[in-house]
């Protein structure tokens, strides 16, 4: 007579969300261990990202040396506005380095390999793939918050809380403006607002004008990726704290919206590679 493990017999099967989110970190997991596997190539990337960032970040040093104040920006304000939107923007590209290649992977024809799996399709594609040299960017963007950005604990509950409605803002953004290649069969609008994105939020958003910022705020959320952060830690204020949850929100249910609408209408490239 066979013997029934006890431990095992009644164990219930992961179901649901928490089937869906074990898969996911799992997924997430096999792709760090893929891009740590060339150990030296890894260290590399990541240390030369470092650099770069610092490079930058020393040119506004320099700059406020000489420059007490620029439009009411000063230094610390400059510190703050590279470390959220580099944290945040390390987090997206480098463990979520797909979402900026949705676009592409669509026009091409790329969805099948993911398609044949049983969770969600783009949960699979955003914990997919690893691009080692952003997550310089989070070890960078971190330190430099608690080397020169006077950090206290309150002030660290706000810089994590605006990094990841920041990284929210972003993945919800290049997703959504990624899945228009579903109706439009065009990959290139992603990386175009992706580097938009990426260089209006390098700079203070009061060196713009008017109509500028106003693009800055409702139609590229540079605005709320790197001027509201610096807000909300020089000056604390509930209204933008929730426009800001609002905005990641709503960007965030927007691109799930209309990448689940368009993938019911894909059409298969029958190329199974990686996605």
């Amino acid at each position: 007579m066979n013997r029934v493990d006890r431990s095992t017999a009644h164990r219930p099967e992961p179901t649901g969300l928490r089937w869906i989110a074990t898969a996911v970190l799992r997924t997430w997991a096999g792709s760090l261990a893929e891009a740590w596997s060339n150990r030296r190539g890894f260290c590399v990337q990541v240390w030369a990202m470092v650099a770069n960032d610092a490079v930058w970040v020393l040119f506004w040093l320099f700059l406020f040396r000489r420059f007490e104040s620029i439009r009411g920006w000063e230094v610390q304000d400059i510190v703050v506005l590279q470390a959220v939107p580099t944290t945040a923007g390390g987090f997206v590209l480098g463990l979520l380095a797909n979402s900026r290649l949705i676009g592409q992977a669509i026009a091409d024809g790329r969805l099948d390999a993911a398609l044949g799996l049983p969770i969600p399709t783009l949960p699979y594609l955003l914990a997919r793939r690893i691009d080692v040299t952003f997550i310089g960017d989070i070890i960078f963007g971190v330190g430099l918050f608690f080397i020169l950005a006077d950090p206290t604990p309150i002030r660290l509950a706000i810089f994590v809380t605006t990094a990841v409605a920041s990284a929210a803002m972003i993945v919800g953004f290049l997703v959504l403006i990624g899945s228009t290649a579903f109706f439009l069969g065009r990959s290139e609008v992603g990386d175009l607002s992706f580097q938009a994105l990426l260089l209006f939020a390098s700079y203070p958003v009061d060196l713009f004008g008017s109509r500028a910022r106003f693009l800055l705020y409702a139609v590229i959320p540079a605005g709320f990726v790197s001027g509201v952060p610096v807000r909300l830690l020089s000056n604390f204020d509930w209204r933008w704290a929730v426009a800001m949850a609002a905005v990641a929100t709503g960007l965030m249910t927007a691109a799930v919206v209309v990448f689940n609408r368009g993938l019911r209408q894909y059409t298969s490239g029958s190329v199974w590679t990686g996605a």
